[in-house]
């Protein structure tokens, strides 16, 4: 038996047959050409395909795996499109006389070497999507079809990487497991994974590519992220048996479906879930969430060429408020920039994105694009529960501003007969460490606060969470996070707020129990969390 070992991006136990996914690599050779303008013509059809054949991909992982998970092919469109990528492919063919290939090849090989050399990790990660479109341009060009396994029944994929497009276009039903010799736990494949269900370890190492072969019998171990090749006997009984325990629990957590978030001591705890367009809201329903505690907006500008309109936004709002039929929606105001880019916006380029111009920023200093927003989510508040949350804030003074907007859309909205709901809740994100050092003197400003733990962790921790290579620093147990998060929710409290937490850390049931004692009113999670932090909950008793 041969053992290797990664991460575990999603849990669970695969059993099954290997498939080793190798690429067919495209040669490039330059070739002299006496007609360049043929050769742009070749490169314009390699793109018109290309776009198409994203378009499909694109709806493909929209019914899969949600609209946020999709919008990496919207980005890879644009990419398309980029002046500076298509004048470089241009330029080369025209003065050089070479083949459209050898542009093409060239061109990525220059921008990946740009984006890599560059000391963000989010500008860097663009090296793999110049990479993807390229190879895309270089199949249509050569007509060689995407890369698809065929079909050997269920199978547990084996790769360097896999490219979102590539994760996307395999058949869900054939996939065992994915396991990757390179990526990260923030990578397009490792979020995919979790949102398709399915095992995956990545980071095994490229050595282990060596040491497989196609059809070799494995087992995938997504929670301690082993791959175990040829097991024996007393392994395979022992992990069946787990893959059995693993299998009854899931089982069990259906039966949760109607059942209240209530402690073994009678505290009742808010479950809601996280979503980032309208077409998840089936899959809120479905798991039986109390409401939804983080409705991402900021889809609605990444996936237009303009600003949304007044009119497009209300429609959106009123259809998610109107199929949460009077349960709690909480909508997050655009978190436009760092790595959520809208090319309409006219950001300028920043060294260090994360720390630059983005969410209330861009919002107050843009108040006519914050007012749309605005005005939209009042208008729609009346055919739900609605509740909105200022993400970035990090004085008073950003505050202050925000409610006056608000307070100044409400009358502007009285002054033309507009129905607006007089319930709304407003609140703020608490995802740095500032907003949590002074949260004594926000509480007593909102209705609530919730805290956004991906973004804490990593200004708290000085620790880019795009960065793979930083993971090992990178502890969202922290007793740095814990302890400005019990202090946010002391003060919440004090001040009459409620506290909710909206970040990956509230579906980490190692720390359900902490987050309760600390105060935590409500945990907000991925849509497939809901009841597995239900049935933590229920077990607890806050009363020893």
């Amino acid at each position: 038996m041969k053992k290797f070992t990664g991460r575990g991006v999603y849990g669970g136990i695969a059993i099954g047959r290997i498939t080793v996914f190798r690429r067919q690599e495209i040669a490039v050779r330059r070739m002299h050409v006496e007609d360049t303008a043929q050769e742009l013509e070749r490169v314009e059809n390699a793109k018109h395909r290309a776009f198409s054949q994203l378009q499909g991909i694109y709806e493909k992982a929209l019914r899969e795996v949600g609209e946020d998970n999709a919008r990496i092919f919207e980005i890879h469109m644009m990419m398309l499109e980029d002046e500076d990528y298509n004048e470089s492919i241009r330029s080369i063919i025209e003065s050089q006389s070479v083949n459209a290939e050898y542009a093409v090849a060239a061109t990525s090989d220059n921008f990946k070497e740009m984006f890599a050399s560059m000391e963000d990790a989010y500008m860097q990660a663009r090296a793999a999507d110049v990479a993807d479109i390229s190879d895309r341009l270089l199949r249509n060009l050569r007509t060689v079809p995407d890369e698809q396994l065929q079909d050997q029944g269920k199978m547990i994929i084996c790769a360097d990487d896999l490219a979102p497009s590539e994760t996307v276009l395999l058949d869900k039903s054939q996939v065992l497991a994915f396991v990757t010799a390179h990526g990260s736990s923030n990578s397009h494949t490792a979020i995919l994974a979790r949102n398709m269900n399915i095992p995956a370890i990545i980071g095994v190492g490229e050595e282990f590519l060596m040491e497989i072969s196609d059809g070799d019998k494995a087992i995938v171990d997504g929670f301690t992220g082993e791959l175990l090749v040829c097991p024996d006997e007393d392994t395979m009984q022992e992990m069946l048996k787990k893959q059995r325990e693993d299998e009854e629990k899931k089982s069990l957590l259906q039966a949760l479906r109607g059942k209240d978030n209530i402690t073994l001591d009678g505290q009742r705890i808010n479950i809601y879930a996280n979503i980032g367009s309208t077409e998840q809201i089936g899959t809120v329903l479905l798991n039986d969430a109390d409401g939804i505690g983080l409705f991402r907006s900021e889809f609605l500008y990444l996936e237009s060429r303009d600003y949304p309109t007044e009119e497009q936004q209300f429609l959106v709002y009123k259809k998610v408020l109107e199929s949460m039929a009077g349960k709690k929606v909480i909508i997050r105001t655009m978190d436009i920039g760092a790595d959520k880019q809208a090319d309409y916006f006219g950001l300028e380029t920043e060294e260090n994105p994360a720390l630059g111009m983005r969410a209330v920023r861009i919002c107050l200093t843009r108040p006519e694009v914050f007012r749309t927003q605005l005005r939209a989510l009042y208008r729609a508040s009346v055919y739900g529960n609605l509740g909105i949350m200022f993400p970035m804030i990090t004085s008073t003074a950003e505050l202050t501003q925000c409610l006056a907007h608000c307070e100044a859309v409400r009358e502007e909205l009285r002054q033309e007969g507009a129905e607006i709901s007089q319930k709304v809740e407003l609140g703020v994100m608490i995802e740095t460490p500032a907003a949590a050092l002074i949260s004594d003197l926000l509480a007593p400003m909102v209705d609530f606060f919730s805290v956004g733990t991906n973004d804490l962790t990593q200004y708290t921790l000085a620790c880019d969470r795009q960065n793979p290579a930083l993971e090992p620093f990178c502890d969202p147990h922290h007793e740095a996070i814990l302890r400005l998060i019990a202090m946010s929710a002391e003060h919440a409290h004090r001040h009459g707020a409620w506290i909710g937490i909206c970040g990956e850390l509230a579906s980490d049931t190692a720390l359900t129990e902490a987050f309760l004692r600390m105060g935590i009113d409500e945990l907000s999670v991925s849509p497939p969390f809901v009841l597995k932090v239900r049935e933590k909950v229920r077990g607890l008793d806050l009363s020893q």
